[in-house]
């Protein structure tokens, strides 16, 4: 069962799924925010035995009844008419800054549901590069991290979300879509120079096949393989970097 809790923000309130029991898991929403979908898979993340924390990060912006889509994003038109309707300003508009101080209230929040020891982090799409970075500001909490259909995970700029490897101590489950424009190849050997110079456990592929959103199936990106690894690559994280040692 996924509840609905309020925590309080440096900037305001802001929503949050939160079920299960047990170890902690941040699970970080993607780009079309918290919904049915992403409540199934906070429940999924649960019912292995951890306690799945998943906050409304556009809280700035509204509830996320405000925000959610009005049409069937599994119509590919749909999705695409949604995508140009503001999202990305929301996208742009979490800096830094900002989700580092959001990153605070969840991990604190989680530690009051969770067992203690150690958290996990999962994130989509935007919602990876979240993850990656909550683990470099939260290295004595954060020891794994998921991150699937992640874009914009490699930049030119100072404060790109892979350099926050460095400062990790997190284990990495890296699965990226296929033909991604905002994960290309060649990020993807970036992203495997910095966890091989980190020296920090990983798995890093493309999943052939699998479009951006795979895991998202209220969306016409849907792609039940790639929706199967990712669930499997997490569970075995989790099971292995925050079970084991809690």
């Amino acid at each position: 069962m996924v509840d609905t809790i309020q925590i309080r923000t440096p900037d305001g309130t802001a929503e949050a799924y939160l079920a299960g029991s047990g170890p902690g898991v941040l699970f970080y929403m993607d780009a079309i925010g918290l919904r049915p979908r992403i409540a199934e898979m906070v429940e999924e993340i649960a019912s292995w035995g951890y306690t799945v924390l998943a906050p409304n990060v556009f809280y700035r912006d509204g509830s996320a009844a405000d925000l959610a889509p009005t049409q069937d994003l599994r119509i590919p038109e749909n999705r695409a008419a949604f995508f140009q309707g503001g999202v990305m300003d929301r996208v742009h508009g979490l800096t830094p800054d900002k989700a580092e101080s959001d990153a605070a209230a969840w991990v604190a929040t989680l530690a009051e549901h969770a067992a203690d020891g150690p958290i996990g982090t999962s994130g989509y799409c935007m919602g990876a590069r979240l993850a990656l970075r909550t683990a470099g500001w939260h290295s004595d909490r954060v020891r794994a991290v998921g991150g699937f259909h992640g874009g914009g995970l490699v930049t030119d700029a100072p404060d790109s979300p892979h350099l926050s490897i460095a400062a990790s101590t997190a284990s990495y489950a890296l699965l990226h879509a296929d033909k991604d424009k905002g994960l290309t190849p060649e990020d993807v050997a970036v992203l495997e120079a910095a966890l091989i110079e980190s020296g920090r456990p990983h798995v890093n592929e493309i999943v052939p096949g699998a479009p951006h959103g795979y895991t998202m199936s209220d969306t016409s990106t849907w792609n039940a393989e790639g929706a199967r690894r990712a669930s499997v690559e997490l569970r075995a994280l989790l099971d292995r970097e925050v079970r084991s040692a809690g």
